[in-house]
């Protein structure tokens, strides 16, 4: 599957065990030998000061697309700096994919940074799910073609359909929303 796949996403709250470590490690390679790529999502700070040094092994040599809030991101590297974090990220992988709430997403690369808008959620009610549905916004924009600026775009979105009710799942379809947001 690894080798037919355009990204493998590893999940990093799956990261505590031994085989789950080796298996990270192994995706990556064979990720890495087909020509594919590997994302990574942090998870949570609390997961990040468990393994901080094995994740950042593995954002250096296992992994093409990192993804991590603030707060993950912060953890990560040690700092309360977001340019600073931005700078290590920079160094560790192709890219890196931070969002920050409110203040929308940042997408570094090698080659700069783009800066992608939150989108508009009239009322916060739950933020169970957000990353993961822009992980996966993101992802489906990438897989598709897309450029960065249009894959955070419809990541943004993608989060902010679950950040108004309780509950990670999206309660629309996220292709009709995705095309009303387009248009509108």
């Amino acid at each position: 599957m690894i080798k037919n796949s355009k990204v493998t996403l590893l999940e990093g709250y799956l990261f505590d065990r031994n085989r789950a470590k080796q298996a990270f490690r192994k995706a990556g390679e064979i990720a890495a030998a087909a020509g594919r790529k590997t994302a990574l999502t942090l998870s949570d700070p609390f997961c990040v000061e468990r393994h901080r040094d094995e994740f950042l092994d593995l954002v250096k040599n296992n992994v093409d697309i990192l993804f991590a809030n603030e707060a993950e991101i912060f953890s990560l590297y040690k700092t309360e700096d977001f340019n600073e974090a931005v700078y290590f990220a920079r160094q560790d992988c192709e890219m890196a994919v931070l969002t920050r709430s409110a203040k929308g997403s940042v997408i570094v690369t090698k080659d700069g940074t783009v800066e992608v808008p939150a989108a508009k959620v009239d009322k916060v009610v739950d933020t169970t799910g957000a990353g993961d549905m822009y992980a996966a916004g993101f992802l489906y924009g990438l897989t598709q073609g897309h450029e960065l600026a249009e894959c955070g775009r419809m990541a943004s979105i993608a989060a902010a359909e679950v950040l108004g009710h309780v509950g990670a799942r999206p309660q629309g379809n996220l292709a009709q929303i995705l095309l009303e947001k387009k248009a509108g």
